[in-house]
């Protein structure tokens, strides 16, 4: 399947938590790393008795230029920006386990980087391995926002912005229908962003935002439902002194 169906995507949603963290040296180098962690109470109040019945076994890690050189022949069918765009995420390292055993569903993403700038949009690696890897047209571009960061003088910017408004007004249509399903649960559905910082922090734009007592780093927490409908709520500018 090429797109994710509303559906799952609520289901995930519902039921999972992500935590995105950065860390920034003084040079303004430094390192992402994003968690989706499948929260298994949440999920086996949605799933019910299949909960019991999954089975399910992947434990995987990879860093993503093992896919442009295994698919080269595939990679270099893409069109130069699309080859520049595969080659922004070369040194993304993945982890991907899934075990109905052990019941833990987790999903790493992880980057160096030596300046903020160069940040890939994270959420996007698996599609984009699964494109090389089927010789697919890049599948998402059809998602309806773009997460990029940009950190200049003392200025750190988080920008997500809305690529295609009509998909998100179907998105919202199908969460406004389906959610009233698991209204009454009881789900966690986490979304924290935490960046730490090398100087102490002098603003942030988020109202969701809460600074360490040393004032060096910023955790902002939101819940995941609302993320995946309004994106743009996790915009963030942080000023230092």
């Amino acid at each position: 399947m090429k797109y994710i169906s509303i559906l799952i995507l609520l289901i995930v949603s519902a039921s999972c938590q992500i935590t995105e963290t950065i860390n920034i040296n003084s040079d303004g180098s430094g390192s992402i790393e994003i968690v989706q962690l499948r929260d298994e109470n949440s999920y086996m109040q949605m799933s019910g008795e299949k909960y019991s019945r999954e089975e399910a076994f992947k434990d995987t890690t990879y860093v993503f230029q093992e896919f442009i050189t295994k698919y080269n022949e595939t990679f270099l069918k893409y069109t130069p920006l699309e080859q520049q765009l595969f080659k922004s995420y070369s040194t993304v390292k993945v982890n991907i386990k899934k075990s109905s055993f052990e019941k833990e569903f987790r999903n790493t993403f992880t980057q160096d980087f030596n300046k903020v700038s160069d940040i890939a949009d994270l959420y996007k690696t698996e599609r984009y391995a699964s494109d090389l890897k089927n010789n697919y047209a890049l599948t998402a571009e059809n998602d309806y926002f773009k997460v990029e960061y940009s950190f200049e003088g003392k200025i750190f910017k988080r920008l997500v912005s809305i690529t295609n408004q009509n998909q998100l007004q179907k998105e919202k249509e199908e969460f406004k229908k389906l959610g009233a399903k698991y209204s009454a649960l009881k789900l966690t559905q986490s979304y924290v962003l935490r960046y730490h910082f090398p100087g102490k922090i002098k603003s942030v734009s988020n109202e969701k935002a809460i600074l360490s007592p040393d004032k060096k780093t910023v955790t902002a927490e939101f819940l995941l439902s609302d993320c995946m409908q309004n994106p743009e709520m996790t915009n963030l500018e942080i000023v230092l002194e």
